[in-house]
């Protein structure tokens, strides 16, 4: 039997005994406090583990390396400036357990490749450089010197520089980002897919074409003053915590909040801050005002039917729901715009969201009430084929209103990984613009490539098509985060040499090249001593603010190199004497890393002294100040065309989400405590009245399919969970049913996966001698 033939790129199939319960109904408490501790000092002694978490978020200290919330740019708790799962994330990164050359000597590839992602991720820090060479069943130890000169050889013997990807999550600093992207361009390509193009790519795109610019406009502050916000497709509680307190604040200040969710998400409904007394006598702070329960990917039909409904009120009380005078001076397409609602009928819309004309309306008239409005979004929106043009919706409804550019108003979407909007400002983009490639052809005299590169969706095509030989990844877990895992992984093993610079063992070094290399490297928690003493990075959040990150903790091994320092020896192997950037100055002191990036990247001048500001400094955001930088300088309108999804009588739209206990494809245990599922992973959530029509029952053991394309996609043996949510939409987890996202089913414009928008069909799992349903033993602790 063939080696890859014995490896699973999926998660392996292995039902851990599930229970279930009533969902929560208010997020954080007690228990948030109990399960951050249980995490941390189940890692870590108690002071190893309060040194942490006492220097987490904290001016000057550890950047949280979960989520890109932003900290409050004034006063922060001494005592917990982090979230529960922060404090997930820093166990899993600050644990004192290590994985070594004799944990590989151990343990084949193919052994490894049969363990659950959890199982991998709680083996402990990676402390040697690592390699499997062709024909061979084990990961090797190999030296940095060897390491870094197998690397080089491998690139300058590709027959292209394009023939190399180079992949980056959003966890690398910008110092490290800003290595890398130097040295690839250096090599001759602008082949840089990262984690952006998986999650808000759509937002980026949409932003950039609407307003002059791919992120956010509002600040932390903006809640405060803000009179509604409202929340689409996020969930707050388990991806972004801390947004509760500003949700909670803002809440406390008057504003109105309207979600909008296929789930009825515990984090929207209600917020019990664990520091606040009050708030745990009294049981917590309501949240939303309006739930609208909408049907997956029906935003955009609830966003042109509550833009009708504004216009209809506009024209029955002129001059008192638009801003006519922000209209007439800032904006571009208004006619087009107003002129193409007339295209729908509102029934029709709000048919296709499955929810009530009162219930829009209600809604509807938090926004003809008011001017400063907030909306949220993530990848709820990012990850459909019409992501982009839903997103300037988005944008349509906050012009129509005036609400950019003032204080407690704007665009908010909200940001995965930590670093992942810094990363792409250091200029980690498969499609640079001529302007940054103009100031690195300045700055470090060599003629950048202009051709565009691959993204995360061509770079798999075309590692798959044998084009793409050499992989190299700044950190994440590619595999598992990327669409159609058997697609992927037969596009991995393709590769001559696959590279991962990482902290900890995932799948991604399992489904690997002929040849293939793990680094490790620092992570936020450690010290990174270099030749001119201890060095920080620097980040930059979902809002723009650049603030520095200071690790504390002794590396597990003097093996382990920090991430600049890693990019800078391969960037120094490779390119020799073609570049005439001094790496070995540039990782001495990571001060002249910043001056570099001060000389190339606007709004960092002065970037040395601003970053060791407390709590940082803001990027300029045009939008944020009501200026425009598109290229007729207007806020621009634009015509959204609705086109609705037609799906057979038996298939369902599945969209993929995470647990309570994962961030990305980091799994921290086995439960999902707010929708009240307990260990066990393999679920597929489905509305009770569907299961009864389709012949199933509860906890039924299922297996779903995909068909896009012609291709046929298995994810086997899932529980049928019965759970609110709309007909004929079902949820599983990722990255277990990634093997059902088609690689060829991407958004319009952005080319992310449809993660959220999967038609699938659902047969059942039977015995293999009556050939009757099998169901999963369940244990039912309803409260």
């Amino acid at each position: 039997m063939k080696k890859q033939e014995v490896i699973n790129a999926q998660t392996p199939i292995d039902f851990t005994g599930m229970t279930i319960a009533t969902p929560a109904k208010t997020a954080a408490g007690v228990k948030a406090v109990t399960n951050s501790f249980k995490h941390v000092f189940g890692a870590m002694n108690v002071f190893r583990g309060v040194k942490t978490l006492l220097a987490l978020n904290q001016k000057g200290g550890i950047d949280c390396p979960s989520c890109a919330w932003p900290d409050p740019d004034g006063e922060r708790s001494s005592i917990a400036e982090y979230c529960e799962n922060g404090a997930k994330s820093i166990a899993e990164e600050a644990t004192t357990l290590k994985l070594g050359p004799v944990f590989f000597q151990r343990y084949s590839v193919a052994e490894l490749s049969q363990k659950s992602d959890y199982w991998l991720g709680q083996q402990g820090r990676l402390t040697h450089p690592m390699v499997i060479k062709e024909g061979k069943t084990h990961y090797e130890k190999i030296s940095w010197e060897e390491a870094t000169t197998l690397i080089a050889d491998e690139l300058n013997a590709l027959p292209s520089p394009n023939d190399g990807i180079f992949y980056t999550s959003g966890r690398a600093s910008n110092e490290a980002a800003f290595l890398y992207q130097l040295f690839v361009r250096q090599f001759g390509t602008n082949n840089l897919p990262d984690c952006s193009n998986m999650c808000h790519e759509s937002s980026g795109s949409a932003l950039s074409q609407t307003l002059g610019l791919g992120k956010g406009s509002v600040t932390l502050d903006d809640f405060n003053k803000a009179e509604v916000i409202m929340i689409l497709g996020q969930n707050p509680g388990t991806n972004h915590p801390r947004m509760l307190t500003a949700l909670e604040e803002a809440k406390k200040a008057g504003a109105k909040i309207i979600s909008v969710n296929p789930l009825i998400e515990t984090g929207l409904l209600a917020f019990q801050h664990p520091q606040n007394v009050s708030d745990m006598i009294s049981g917590g702070t309501s949240l939303t005002d309006i739930y609208l329960q909408i049907k997956i990917n029906s935003d955009l039909a609830l966003l042109k039917a509550m833009a009708i409904l504004l216009y209809e009120a506009e024209k029955n009380n002129p001059n008192t729901v638009f801003d006519h005078q922000f209209i007439q001076e800032n904006t571009a397409n208004y006619e087009l715009f107003i002129g193409d609602l007339k295209n729908y009928q509102l029934d029709d819309l709000v048919a296709e969201c499955g929810i009530s004309l009162t219930q829009i309306k209600e809604a509807t008239n938090l926004l003809i009430q008011h001017n400063r409005i907030i909306v949220c979004w993530a990848m709820g929106l990012t990850q459909h084929k019409n992501s982009v043009i839903t997103i300037q919706e988005v944008v349509n409804i906050l012009l129509l209103k005036g609400s950019i550019g003032k204080e407690g108003a704007g665009t908010c979407p909200v940001r995965g990984h930590s670093n992942v909007q810094g990363d792409r400002t250091m200029g980690i983009f498969e499609r640079p613009n001529d302007a940054f490639l103009d100031k690195l052809d300045e700055n470090f005299d060599f003629k950048s490539p202009r051709e565009h590169g691959f993204d995360v969706v061509n770079a798999i095509k075309a590692m798959h098509n044998d084009s793409g030989k050499v992989f190299v990844a700044l950190g994440g877990n590619f595999l598992s985060a990327t669409p159609d895992t058997e697609f992927t992984a037969k596009a991995l093993q393709n590769c001559q040499l696959t590279v991962h610079i990482s902290t900890k063992l995932n799948r991604s070094h399992l489904i690997h090249g002929k040849k293939a290399i793990i680094l490790p490297c620092l992570g936020r928690t450690d010290e990174d001593i270099q030749a001119s003493g201890k060095q920080f990075v620097s980040t930059e959040n979902s809002m723009g603010v650049v603030q520095q990150s200071k690790g504390i903790l002794t590396p597990p091994a003097d093996t382990v190199w920090s991430e600049p320092a890693i990019v800078a020896k391969i960037a120094k192997a490779t390119l020799q004497d073609k570049s005439k950037v001094d790496w070995e100055k540039l990782i001495s002191n990571y001060d002249f890393i910043r001056e570099l990036i001060e000389k190339t990247i606007d709004g960092f001048d002065d970037y040395n002294a601003l970053v060791r500001q407390e709590g940082g400094f803001y990027l300029p955001n045009a939008p944020r100040n009501g200026k425009f930088t598109t290229k007729n300088q207007k806020a621009n309108f634009t015509v959204c065309p609705f086109i609705p999804l037609k799906m057979k009588k038996d298939e369902f739209l599945m969209m993929t989400i995470r647990t309570h206990d994962q961030f990305n494809t980091t799994i921290y245990g086995l439960n999902d405590r707010y929708r009240g599922i307990f260990n066990e992973r393999r679920v597929i959530l489905m509305n009770e009245k569907d299961i009864e029509s389709e012949g199933f029952k509860p906890y039924q053991i299922v297996d779903l399919h995909n068909t896009f394309g012609g291709i046929h996609r298995k994810a086997e043996h899932f529980i049928i969970v019965p759970y609110n949510i709309p007909s004929k939409n079902v949820a599983t987890y990722f990255p277990e049913a990634n093997v059902l996202v088609p690689i060829d089913s991407v958004a319009d414009v952005s080319n992310t996966p449809t993660s959220k928008s999967v038609v699938i069909k659902i047969t059942a799992m039977l015995s293999a001698g009556d050939k009757q349903p099998i169901y999963a033993q369940i244990n039912e602790n309803r409260r």
